[in-house]
């Protein structure tokens, strides 16, 4: 065999190798490791699945309350989720001036979790007479043996009665309705000299409750 000839044969076995390898590369499957990228999913690189490793870090949200009463800046307020009663009052500048501090302390947990679109309502001073309305009584309801003429008897009246009166509010009601069950009020003037009314009340009350 001549040399021309070894040096086709050589140059044909070269190429045929090369083409084998390159059948190979084309033909065998692509195992490429997943790579965890910073949030914490899972890349599959043949085929581009996201698989989910943990929690995506997504923000918590905002709940949007109405703030109103005795705080010192009433209105709509943002939240976060979960945020707390006490979190909707600090939001609106605390208790104002005119909040009844009293009343606040029985009637609100500071502690209860708030929902998107609530409410919360400061009781404030004198409350009582900005929503008090004409009372009306049922024949027999609230009145004394001897008949009142339609006035809130403090002596039998629900506290629901006592409290639509002006000037009366939750911790005054509370304080009447203890009291009375003690010992039941003469007058109206009884229930300042034993503490329980004041001056003022006893004049808002003038004309519209009894007792005795």
């Amino acid at each position: 065999m001549s040399r021309s000839e070894r040096l086709v044969i050589a140059t044909g076995g070269g190429a045929l190798i090369l083409a084998a390898a390159a059948a190979w590369i084309l033909l065998a499957p692509v195992l490429a490791p997943p790579a965890l990228d910073r949030d914490g999913a899972l890349f599959a690189a043949a085929s581009g699945a996201v698989v989910t490793s943990g929690p995506s870090g997504a923000a918590t949200g905002t709940i949007v309350v109405d703030v109103q009463g005795g705080v010192a800046e009433p209105g709509i307020r943002e939240l976060p989720t979960g945020a707390r009663l006490a979190d909707a009052i600090a939001a609106a500048g605390g208790f104002g001036p005119d909040a009844d501090l009293d009343a606040a302390a029985i009637t609100l947990n500071l502690a209860s979790p708030l929902t998107d679109g609530a409410q919360v309502r400061v009781p404030r001073l004198g409350d009582a007479v900005a929503a008090a309305s004409p009372v009306t009584v049922a024949p027999g309801a609230g009145q004394g043996d001897g008949g009142s003429g339609g006035l809130v008897n403090l002596n039998t009246a629900t506290p629901e009665e006592l409290e639509a009166l002006p000037g009366i509010g939750p911790v005054t009601v509370q304080k009447l309705v203890a009291a009375r069950a003690e010992a039941p009020f003469t007058s109206l003037e009884d229930a300042v000299d034993r503490g329980i009314l004041d001056r003022g009340q006893l004049e808002d009350l003038q004309g519209l409750a009894t007792a005795g």
